[in-house]
């Protein structure tokens, strides 16, 4: 296992470094666990105030489904940036995309108040892609998951 120059928790300032998303788009506010090369566990906080909440739905709050794709997506961009060795330079313009998500499967609502837990295991990397298993748990309940692909391309 390679030396990460990254102590736990990954705070949002260091997550900002990593991930080109931006607000209302940056979707992971903490990393607590992670083993270089393997997996990762972080979380976003879900509040009342996400502005997706106004139209999805009007009086009954419900997280949209290809957001929490989207939020085990950058956790899956964070697990290769950070288990970059230290020494390593990091090319800032390289970015990770999202191609592809296999076997959706969304089990329960996500709403204002929940903590978004989000763990991805990576399955395999080569030349640039990534595959990887995702799980997003909101306390011990598996609210969904799916198998993400990402490709790193220069901007």
């Amino acid at each position: 296992m390679t030396a990460t120059s990254f102590a736990l928790p990954v705070e949002i300032g260091t997550i900002r470094k990593l991930l080109p998303h931006r607000y209302p788009f940056l979707l992971v506010d903490r990393v607590i666990g992670l083993q270089p090369n393997a997996s990762i566990h972080a979380y976003k906080n879900i509040s009342v105030n996400e502005p997706f909440f106004q139209g999805h739905f009007p009086g009954h709050p419900v997280m949209p489904g290809v957001l929490i794709i989207e939020a085990l997506a950058q956790a899956s961009g964070l697990l290769v940036g950070l288990s970059l060795p230290a020494d390593t330079v990091r090319d800032e313009n390289t970015l990770y995309y999202l191609v592809k998500v296999d076997r959706a499967r969304f089990n329960r609502i996500v709403e204002p108040g929940d903590r978004l837990d989000l763990h991805v295991q990576m399955k395999r990397m080569l030349r640039g892609m990534g595959l990887f298993d995702a799980r997003a748990l909101v306390g011990d309940i598996e609210v969904a998951s799916c198998e993400i692909m990402c490709a790193g391309r220069s901007a």
